[in-house]
């Protein structure tokens, strides 16, 4: 018999490098010891702003431990974690909606900064970014409009017109998450003709102080709150210096894709993350409870209710983490970005609404955990791209591939 053939070394390695497991590490101890037991001090989950003395104090235990604003560059005070670790740490802050606020890497701001990092100027570094990096300070982007369809950015109306040394803006912003107390906002607004499409936006920044710039009302929202909530802008006649243009004018969607595939990544992991929480509670409640003589556990209807929860991460998880490594590679990505938003945002859906089923009346109150969360689950499917959008953008890929007359594997994920 002739001996085996040597194994051929695998080239797909699942590993974390030391230093993430290392760091990950003082993340979980972080969130079992300082922001789970902080969870209790919150009077209000839907009003964060009125409990901002805990985040804060979760802001310095996340600086004594050494892990605040993880993805900052270590000149700005952060680590230089690139977005594969990003996305690590995103999951195990998914667990509560105050553990990425106490590292100070949740959107609007982290998205924000690293707008700036990309296309600020020296004076606006300075300017701004110090201080929201050092947590001084919040902001927020103001791009989706109430009047217009803005999973189509090319209908936005707002407008930025040059006037001597200034730009004037009109027009209204909604759903602008962290407008209230924000100190600046990031504004997408058209400064171009609109024959010039995607090259007639630009990003401009506005100090929320700035005399026509006004918050209408908030109205209120399923899931997703944060703080300074989701209110409603209206710009009236807002006069701004042109050195608060960021990047180029005309560069405004250019310069703002920086933030959406990593924003879209992290969302995505801080999903899973509190889904896998959901699913533990649901497993332990399954064990607890009984039914007709006997624990729901046993019933097996509902144990198949865990394992499609159990497959739903398991995917959920490898898409993300595959996405973020094209990204650090520089790869393209942005078909596994759909991909992994549209996927994540609905497999986080499905395993809350079988959370949901299982606790029964438990699971609809609204002033138990689980009934939040699957608030947070419908809307996930909205904010950040519209899952029909993202499948748009995934099917125009494949039928690219297709009228070349190839296999349309390299949308799919390009695994081999």
């Amino acid at each position: 018999m002739e001996p085996a053939a040597p194994a051929i070394p695998g080239a797909i390695d699942f590993t974390v490098p030391p230093r993430l497991q290392e760091l990950l590490g003082r993340v979980r101890a972080y969130v079992a010891e300082d922001v789970l037991p902080a969870e209790r001090e919150v009077a209000d989950p839907t009003d964060l702003l009125a409990s901002w003395p805990v985040v804060e104090g979760l802001r310095d235990r996340a600086r004594e431990r050494g892990i605040f604003t993880p993805h900052l560059p270590e000149e700005w005070g952060g680590l230089g974690i690139g977005v594969l670790g990003m996305s690590l740490i995103s999951q195990v802050c998914g667990v509560s909606g105050l553990a990425s606020l106490g590292l100070h890497a949740m959107a609007p701001d982290e998205g924000n900064m690293h707008i700036l990092l990309h296309a600020g100027s020296p004076g606006q570094l300075e300017r701004w970014l110090r201080p929201l990096a050092e947590g001084r300070i919040r902001s927020c982007f103001a791009m989706t409009e109430p009047d217009v369809a803005s999973s189509d950015p090319l209908n936005l109306e707002t407008t930025a017109l040059r006037d001597g040394d200034e730009y004037v803006l009109n027009g209204r912003k909604w759903f602008i998450t962290g407008a209230e107390g924000a100190a600046f906002s990031i504004v997408v607004a058209r400064t171009g003709e609109p024959d010039l499409k995607h090259r007639a936006y630009s990003l401009i920044i506005v100090p929320c102080d700035t005399p026509g710039w006004s918050v209408v009302r908030d109205p209120g929202i399923i899931g997703a709150h944060f703080p300074g909530g989701h209110p409603e802008i209206e710009l009236r006649e807002v006069r701004v210096p042109v050195e608060n243009l960021l990047g180029e004018e005309g560069a405004g969607f250019r310069i703002a894709q920086v933030r959406l595939a990593a924003g879209r990544l992290a969302h995505a992991m801080r999903w899973i993350g509190v889904a896998q929480r959901a699913l533990d509670l649901t497993a332990q409640r399954m064990l607890e409870r009984r039914t007709f003589g006997r624990e729901l556990a046993r019933h097996q209807a509902l144990q198949f209710f865990l394992a499609d929860s159990a497959m739903d991460l398991y995917a959920s998880r490898l898409m993300v983490l595959h996405t973020a490594w094209k990204v650090e590679q520089g790869l393209p990505h942005r078909q596994e970005v759909a991909m992994a938003k549209t996927f994540v945002s609905e497999a986080f859906g499905r395993v809350m609404d079988r959370a949901v089923q299982v606790f029964g009346s438990h699971g609809i109150a609204t002033d138990e955990p689980i009934a939040r969360w699957y608030a947070d689950a419908r809307a996930a499917r909205i904010y950040d791209g519209a899952s029909e959008v993202h499948r748009m953008v995934i099917a125009r890929e494949l039928l690219e591939l297709a009228a070349q007359g190839g296999s349309t594997a390299g949308a799919c994920g390009d695994l081999g």
